[in-house]
């Protein structure tokens, strides 16, 4: 039963799982009428907002473009699940748990695709139609079902057959499949035909519906069109990729560093935004500026600003940097951060 999602259709294959071949789609009450959906609670154990973000939601754009259930433009195109991601590549090493939303029984389940991101696999032909990576499918009776993707090899710990409770553990968060960033694509079905739980009975954006998700989820999800991931310094030009892996980590910085710059990767850029960076030494003076107009609508952006040393060594104490993202004329974003610059034991001896 566990399936691979290509935009808007689910392949019609089957996999191979458990030593057998399951027909995928196959419903046990197909024609029949359905009961009250189940009242999903949250599929991950995070804090959304904080630990976790919503990076895209199911798309509700029927054309080329793509609009998330209230007409924002955290999605994609033909996209039907919730992904729900981590800040970096690094919080895959606290093995976050994906939890199963609702009682019921485990259909199918995969466990044994890499933990790579797709450029690494050599692109999505070398997936073999395993787009969802790792992970488990749910039947929770009358048509109901859901889909938990991308999960780290190795971590499932459910069996085809097997009946979960609400809230117990499937597996971890990870990044098998066809994938550019850790998270956990949650998907919900009724009688095949894939449904957003935040507006279900929505056939466009906009349009007022029941929730599938539980009170306490849907107090937790609150829509959140912007945020900044993770931001930092570093002591050399940094790359998305560097600060993505956690190698930027550092709370200090010597004094003898060949550059200082402050980065910040955001989600849910739009068009027209302005974003600007800025970075200050000890004695308030502007080292940097970096200023930015967004052309288009970016679901993730990294951008940094940062000099060069040109004296023997920095001075030492507290470097600033400001970080500000306008839309429409309004400051939504206007963040500080600070590093402390310090003298090595090196230093010191000399």
């Amino acid at each position: 039963m566990y399936c691979d999602k290509t935009q808007r259709t689910l392949k019609k294959h089957t996999i191979h799982i458990s030593g057998s071949l399951i027909l995928i789609f196959l419903l046990l009450f197909s024609g029949q009428a359905l009961s009250a959906p189940p009242s999903l609670d949250l599929p991950i154990r995070c804090i959304p907002g904080s630990t976790c973000f919503i990076q895209n939601y199911f798309d509700h754009d029927s054309s080329d473009r793509y609009l998330d259930y209230s007409c924002g433009y955290l999605s994609y195109n033909g996209h039907t699940g919730t992904d729900f991601r981590l800040r970096d590549l690094a919080a895959l090493k606290s093995e976050v748990a994906v939890l199963a939303a609702a009682a019921g029984i485990v259909r199918g389940i995969r466990n044994t695709e890499p933990d790579m991101l797709l450029i690494q696999r050599g692109g999505r032909t070398a997936l073999g139609g395993k787009d969802a990576g790792n992970g488990v499918w749910i039947d929770h009776g009358d048509g109901w079902a859901t889909q938990y993707s991308h999960l780290l090899q190795g971590s499932v710990r459910v069996h085809e057959g097997d009946h979960v409770t609400k809230g117990e553990t499937l597996g971890f968060v990870g990044l098998s499949g066809n994938t550019e960033f850790p998270h956990l694509d949650f998907s919900v079905f009724k009688k095949k035909k894939a449904l957003d739980p935040f507006n279900p009975e929505a056939t466009s954006c906009g349009t007022s519906s029941d929730t599938l998700w539980s009170p306490a989820a849907i107090k937790a999800l609150h829509y959140q069109p912007t945020g900044i991931l993770v931001s930092g310094f570093s002591a050399v030009q940094p790359t998305r990729e560097l600060v993505e892996a956690g190698n930027f980590a550092q709370k200090s910085l010597p004094a003898d560093a060949e550059s200082i710059s402050f980065w910040v990767e955001f989600f849910g850029l739009q068009k027209n935004d302005r974003l600007t960076l800025e970075l200050y030494d000890p004695a308030g003076k502007q080292l940097s500026s970096n200023r930015m107009l967004m052309p288009g609508n970016k679901a993730v952006m990294f951008a940094a600003s940062g000099k060069r040393r040109k004296e023997p060594l920095w001075p030492t104490g507290r470097f600033r940097a400001v970080v500000r993202l306008e839309r429409t004329g309004a400051i939504i974003i206007q963040e500080q951060s600070e590093v402390e610059v310090m003298l090595t034991a090196h230093h010191h001896e000399n």
